[in-house]
């Protein structure tokens, strides 16, 4: 589980995905949809690290006392117990892949059926390597997949309403 919450872990699933998106979009329009990535990626990422998190405040499995002795570690990098940072709520990892799938699926429609559930089965793996690794709740993993699926439904409606406006001019 500590291997698949790695982010380096996916570089080539990220490669692919935005290979896919570069053959659907013209060259130009590529260029919009990776503005869409990244505006889904900071709102699913620095947004919920330094604004949500910071004002909750909600210590992590890993680090409330309440909890010593009953919550899984892992021994991480320096061959020290892995607890993550200070706060829980709500989920970046759960947020941030939930986010990247789901924009993928909206920018990317009609997709076959079993590229979005393996899309949605990669997510939840990811999401589900932080509770294992007791640096999250359930209730962190749920609302951050529910905010990803919403900034990245958002972003893909802001990007075929900007697609559609500027596209229908030439």
């Amino acid at each position: 589980m500590w291997f698949v919450s790695q982010m380096g872990t996916w570089i080539p699933v990220y490669a692919v995905l935005l290979f896919f998106l570069y053959k659907k979009y013209p060259s130009k329009t590529y260029l919009y949809v990776l503005g869409a990535v990244a505006l889904t990626l900071f709102f699913t990422d620095f947004v919920v690290a330094h604004f949500i998190k910071e004002n909750i405040q909600r210590l992590r499995p890993s680090h409330n006392p309440e909890l010593e002795g009953l919550v899984h570690h892992v021994i991480g990098r320096n061959n020290e117990l892995y607890k993550g940072g200070s706060y829980s709520f709500f989920s970046n990892h759960a947020s941030n892949y939930f986010g990247i799938a789901s924009i993928f699926i909206f920018l990317m429609r009609p997709l076959k059926q079993w590229i979005v559930v393996a899309l949605i089965a990669w997510a939840s793996l990811i999401t589900y390597s932080r509770i294992y690794l007791g640096v999250h709740y359930p209730g962190d993993i749920l609302v951050g997949m529910l905010y990803g699926i919403l900034v990245a439904w958002l972003v893909s409606k802001l990007f075929f309403f900007l697609l559609n406006k500027y596209a229908t001019r030439k």
